[in-house]
């Protein structure tokens, strides 16, 4: 009998003293809640776009942040600057090339620079655009979490960066008679994102 008692006592210790670890949450990104913005110089001010279409999964590991992962993927054809003129343009070879390169995608390699009070981290990634794949780091931030009316545990995130687009193949421009040219080649990325935990 008393062998019987000292088993589950026994269980009872090692949870106490090394208790499960917590593993990671799955969250999927909430399109309905998520922006993927951008914005880059056109003559001497700038042109702010969006993309409609995206998919993401954010792996968030309270636990051990650096195990965090980000996957997400963008549907190219999707930009939307809300000038129809400037879109068409934009889907083009001369830009985006859709039909040859539908995804723009991102997937993280190592998280950095984790600062717990502050819940920011540098997200270390490859980010693939009309079919170039280049390292980029995002600065990305925990924005909370908890649960929604309905019950659906939900998370919110930001993460934003600036990339070079003749890094990514993406070179058209036209000059300008007084000097300089049209299109500015840096673009800021701004995401601001809200996913709902898996059941």
């Amino acid at each position: 009998m008393s062998d019987r008692r000292a088993i589950p006592r026994a269980a009872l210790f090692l949870l106490l003293v090394f208790p499960p670890a917590v593993g990671a949450t799955t969250y999927k990104i909430d399109p309905d809640h998520t922006n993927v913005s951008f914005h880059v110089r056109h003559l001497f001010t700038s042109v702010t776009g969006r993309f409609e279409k995206f998919e993401g999964v954010i792996r968030l590991d309270d636990h051990d942040p650096a195990k965090t992962t980000v996957e997400g993927s963008i549907d190219a054809a999707s930009i939307n600057t809300n000038v129809a003129r400037r879109d068409n343009p934009l889907r083009s070879p001369d830009f985006f090339d859709v039909e040859k390169f539908p995804k723009i995608t991102f997937k993280t390699t190592s998280v950095s620079d984790i600062d717990a009070a502050a819940k920011t981290s540098k997200l270390h990634g490859v980010l693939t655009i009309h079919g170039v794949e280049k390292p980029v780091v995002l600065d990305a931030a925990f924005l909370g979490s908890g649960k929604d009316p309905a019950g659906n545990q939900r998370a919110g995130f930001h993460a934003s960066t600036t990339i070079n687009r003749k890094d990514f193949g993406l070179n058209w421009n036209k000059a300008l008679e007084s000097g300089g040219f049209l299109v500015g080649d840096e673009v800021k990325i701004d995401i601001d994102a809200e996913g709902v935990a898996a059941p």
